[in-house]
C-alpha cells in the first residue's frame, strides 16, 4: 500500500480559504493525497466559497469548519498556511512537517453580492495555480 502524503492547509477561521484549498488539492490530485483544514479558531463555512468552488463542479458544501487543535496530535508531511495571520498563529504539529506559507488576500470584503463572489474567484484562483504547483513539487 502506497502512502498518501498528509496536508493540512490552515487560515485563520476556516471559513474560505483554506476550505478551497483542501477542496481544490483533494479534486486535482486525486487519492495521492490525504488533506485536510483547519483555522487557528473555527468558525463556519463561507457560502460565498462554496459557490465558487460549485461553479468549477468541486462541492465543499459538506465541509465543516475545524479548529487546529483537532490536529495538534496527528502528523503532517506539510502544513500550508494560506494567510498572514495563520502564519503567525500556526501551532507546532508533531512529526516531519514542511512548513509552507502562501499569503492569499482575505476574499472576505463589504460589497455587492457579484464583487464578494469576484474576491472569492480571485482567491479560489490563486490557490488553484499555487496547488498545481505544489503537486509538481512534489511528485518531482
Amino acid at each position: 500500500m502506497i502512502e498518501k502524503t498528509r496536508v493540512l492547509f490552515l487560515c485563520t477561521g476556516n471559513s474560505a480559504r483554506s476550505q478551497m484549498a483542501e477542496g481544490l488539492l483533494r479534486d486535482l490530485a486525486g487519492d495521492q493525497f490525504e488533506v485536510f483544514s483547519a483555522g487557528t479558531i473555527a468558525s463556519f463555512v463561507r457560502p460565498q466559497a462554496i459557490a465558487v468552488m460549485n461553479e468549477i463542479d468541486i462541492d465543499i458544501s459538506a465541509h465543516r469548519s475545524k479548529s487546529a487543535d483537532e490536529f495538534l496530535d496527528d502528523e503532517f508531511d506539510c502544513v500550508i498556511t494560506v494567510c498572514d495571520h495563520a502564519n503567525q498563529r500556526c501551532p507546532v504539529f508533531s512529526g516531519p512537517a514542511k512548513r509552507l506559507h502562501w499569503s492569499i488576500d482575505d476574499p472576505v470584503l463589504s460589497g455587492s453580492e457579484q464583487e464578494q463572489l469576484a474576491s472569492f474567484r480571485r482567491a479560489c484562483d490563486e490557490l488553484h495555480q499555487r496547488i498545481r504547483k505544489f503537486i509538481q513539487e512534489t511528485n518531482a
